[in-house]
């Protein structure tokens, strides 16, 4: 990470892109953009002052840096675990994380997973991203909160801990779970979260740090009448809320044969609904639930490649902005989704939704975006434009972070400048869908994070990535050898 000068100019970008809606995502007026105090001072055509630093942009892609609005960092070390690689949700979280979790009981495991993953989100331009960290059980010989901070801190990236755990075993995946899954009871969770908003929260527009409550499963993982406690005592903390909803149709029917309801309308009842709120998945909702999310400004976390490995299905992301809920793009744990980086993400996301069997047989209102439907998909369903929104803006809607996620003068000068010289990306006619539209990763030239470099010509200054693999490799091996 190399500090901020007082200013700095990036200068020559082919294209930059705002994180705005629409037509407002191209910027008007030209490509330069100058960083003051670690925010946006200005952009448009800028010559250098006396003396001014320059990054020489020439020929690239500038985008917001991706705002990564839910991820398991611990999962980082069990991506492709053979025996849980061709399982379903359920099958899965018994075969990987609750099985596996037994091998992160000292601090040393957990901090290399979680700079696995934070390297790996820094390398596909992400520099904002919410750890839903629920590795937390009694006794635990070390602080997982402290330390995830700690790593996402040295990187210099952007963290927000939505701090998880679980008041209950789960009687789906938790019948033979080692002592790192046991439960903790509501007072414990209460008090361990507030502890966490006292010593990290930072509720400012830009802030670098902030704490989320965010019980693992609210149908699994605490019993309903925890709920209402729960989201009370995070709104007087001034803390948002999150959690996993919908993700599988056995969810969805196991709510309605328990509770008497779909998922979101228990939640609701339990005050898990608004603003402050996002789920991640939100996979099979209804025509209500979309336009209830719409009213109440609940949000989704949407992970495409986690939920098309896990055969979970596909979100109606399309209906779903379309109708005006707040959606951000997220990659899940590596467990699931084993390239756990943003520019693949928004690849996959740019591309299944025009597959989506629905997009061409179902009368939705994003339909009209395009004349005509065609059968089995629709090529209009999302636009490049909407998925970096989504992952940008959008995902910093749903954060809370209002000073984050566009490049526009007063924001955090979070941005990621893309080189395109590669042969993947030559020959484009429009160089700023690169990308997003041709997958692969190009080179990154420059990584920014509230005004710091945090990566330069493609690699984290500091960081011993072979030394990484190997402490990588080690603690696999040890998994293997227990």
């Amino acid at each position: 990470m190399t500090e901020s000068p007082p200013s700095l100019l990036v200068r020559g970008a082919a294209a930059l892109w705002t994180g705005r809606p629409g037509a407002a995502m191209r910027a008007a007026g030209g490509t330069d953009l100058r960083i003051e105090g670690g925010t946006v001072a200005a952009v448009g055509r800028l010559a250098p002052r006396p003396g001014e630093p320059v990054l020489d942009a020439t020929g690239c892609v500038v985008y917001p840096g991706w705002v990564n609005t839910h991820h398991h960092l611990f999962q980082s070390l069990l991506k492709g675990v053979p025996s849980g690689i061709a399982l379903p949700l359920l099958d899965w979280l018994a075969a990987v994380p609750v099985r596996y979790r037994r091998f992160f009981d000292h601090e040393h495991a957990l901090r290399v997973a979680a700079r696995i993953g934070l390297v790996e989100l820094m390398l596909s331009g992400c520099t904002t991203v919410a750890d839903h960290q629920y590795h937390l059980y009694p006794g635990m010989p070390f602080d997982a909160s402290a330390a995830v901070f700690d790593e996402a801190a040295r990187l210099g990236l952007r963290l927000v801990l939505a701090r998880g755990g679980q008041t209950l075993a789960r009687e789906a995946t938790d019948a033979s779970a080692p002592p790192q899954v046991a439960p903790v009871t509501l007072e414990q969770f209460l008090a361990s979260v507030e502890h966490d908003v006292q010593r990290f929260h930072d509720p400012g527009p830009r802030a670098m740090r902030r704490v989320v409550s965010a019980i693992t499963t609210p149908s699994w993982s605490c019993s309903p009448d925890e709920l209402r406690p729960m989201a009370r005592e995070a709104r007087r903390l001034g803390i948002r809320l999150h959690s996993h909803l919908s993700e599988t149709h056995d969810y969805v029917r196991w709510a309605r044969e328990v509770h008497g309801c779909r998922p979101l309308e228990f939640v609701e009842r339990h005050e898990w609904l608004g603003d402050d709120v996002w789920f991640a998945h939100m996979v099979h909702l209804d025509d209500d639930e979309i336009r209830r999310c719409a009213e109440t400004g609940t949000g989704v976390a949407h992970c495409p490649q986690s939920n098309a490995r896990l055969g979970s299905g596909i979100a109606r992301v399309p209906e779903m902005v379309a109708a005006g809920v707040p959606v951000g793009l997220a990659v899940d744990g590596a467990a699931s989704n084993e390239a756990a980086d943003m520019l693949s993400e928004a690849h996959a996301c740019w591309l299944l939704h025009r597959a989506d069997p629905r997009a061409g047989t179902r009368a939705g209102p994003w339909a009209a975006r395009a004349a005509g439907r065609q059968p089995g998909g629709h090529a209009a369903a999302l636009s490049v434009e909407d998925v970096v929104h989504l992952g940008t803006a959008g995902g910093a809607r749903l954060l809370g972070l209002p000073g984050v996620g566009t490049l526009e003068p007063g924001q955090s000068a979070d941005l990621a400048v893309w080189d395109l010289d590669g042969p993947r990306f030559f020959g484009l006619h429009d160089p700023a869908i690169g990308p997003v539209a041709s997958g692969g990763r190009p080179r990154l030239r420059a990584l920014l994070c509230a005004g710091r470099i945090v990566v330069e010509d493609d690699a984290v200054p500091g960081l011993d990535l072979a030394e990484l693999r190997r402490e990588a490799a080690a603690l696999v091996a040890a998994m293997l050898d227990r």
